[in-house]
């Protein structure tokens, strides 16, 4: 079954702007509002660690794009200010695509939040800078990957605070992310957290890029993955348009992530190339006491027998076209079928990732 906090969500289609799909998530328990954009540009960005340096931040700009003329058409006025929280907020357009579309940016407010990790294991958070515009009424705009959501729950606590201390206001949060159901869980907690401060607060607004993920909670059955960190489909809600950009390759939903360290892919390549190649290294190695049909199962998730309204529950597609939603469930079908091993997949995959990226590592 999807995370508790989504048991009765569904996707409902709310936009088509070019070639952006956007989906609203509709819920009877949830307080903010909740968006899914998909993209041929998040496609690729989330399906392929090859996407690296400026090219992963082009990627995100037609369904930012779209996002904002959406949220325009329904009722977003006034200026914003962006809050950046260092360095991952660095990945999205936000400014760029605000004065694209005509919406003033009155501050660039700047937040650092750092994991302090050793041995796979995040052991803390650090607030190492802070500058922050003190504004009445704001609407904050923020862009940030949120896996455990520790770094965004540390963040906002501060921006809060230091808004309530010096008379500040916070009017409403848009947010974007490629992110988990962890954030809806904190978003959801925050929320009578902020309007017992400020009770004018409209809450949040989020925006999904191609999903909304769940964190592994341990290290997978293959023993490579990294808890709280790495991103995979089981539990969450998956944009059908990603599912179908994801089965159509081989070997995409495999990755050990759909974003990896997405601070590295822009601005320490030769660090990303290093985390890929060792994933698939590890994970060649434990190919001999790793089942395929489990590791499968882990990647898809859900049972591999799942019947076609079980799986239309499962994923939140309850209520998008019948005819679309079959042919998706057959195409996963044939997919899940197909004749592969882990060590020919591990192959390939070392094998392509090393000509596309290897040219950022220095001999």
């Amino acid at each position: 079954m999807p995370h508790s906090i989504l048991k009765d969500a569904s996707l409902l289609p709310a936009d088509l702007r070019n070639d952006t799909s956007i989906y609203r998530l509709k819920s009877d328990s949830l307080a903010n509002e909740y968006f899914i954009a998909s993209s041929p540009g998040t496609r690729r960005l989330m399906a392929s660690p090859e996407v690296v340096g400026f090219d992963s931040y082009l990627c995100m700009v037609p369904s930012t794009l779209a996002a904002l003329d959406h949220f325009l058409d329904i009722g977003l006025d006034g200026d914003v200010s962006i809050l950046t929280i260092l360095r991952g907020g660095l990945n999205y357009p936000l400014e760029e695509c605000c004065h694209r579309k005509g919406i003033t940016v009155r501050n660039m407010d700047f937040i650092s939040c750092e994991r302090i990790i050793e041995n796979g294991v995040i052991t803390c958070l650090d607030i190492r800078y802070e500058k922050l515009h003190i504004e009445k009424d704001c609407t904050l705009m923020i862009g940030d990957i949120i896996a455990s959501g520790d770094t965004l729950r540390m963040s906002m606590e501060q921006v809060i605070d230091r808004f309530r201390r010096r008379g500040g206001s916070i009017r409403k949060i848009i947010f974007f992310t490629i992110g988990g159901t962890k954030a809806i869980r904190l978003m959801e907690e925050l929320t009578p957290k902020i309007r017992g401060i400020w009770p004018q607060f409209e809450g949040f607004t989020c925006v999904f890029y191609e999903g909304i993920f769940s964190v592994y909670e341990d290290k997978g059955c293959t023993g490579v993955n990294i808890p709280d960190i790495d991103f995979y489909w089981k539990d969450g809600i998956i944009s059908p348009d990603f599912r179908y950009h994801v089965l159509k390759d081989d070997d995409a939903l495999f990755e050990k992530c759909i974003i990896y360290d997405g601070g590295a892919r822009r601005y320490e390549i030769a660090d990303h190339y290093w985390e890929v190649v060792e994933y698939w290294e590890d994970l060649a190695r434990a190919s001999g006491r790793t089942g395929f049909n489990d590791f499968l199962e882990e990647k898809i998730g859900h049972g591999l027998d799942i019947g076609f309204e079980d799986w239309l529950t499962l994923n939140a597609y309850q209520c998008l076209d019948e005819e679309e939603m079959t042919s998706l469930y057959i195409m996963e079908r044939d997919f899940l079928r197909r004749p592969r091993t882990i060590p020919e997949i591990c192959e390939r995959r070392l094998r392509e990732f090393k000509q596309t990226v290897g040219k950022y590592v220095t001999p």
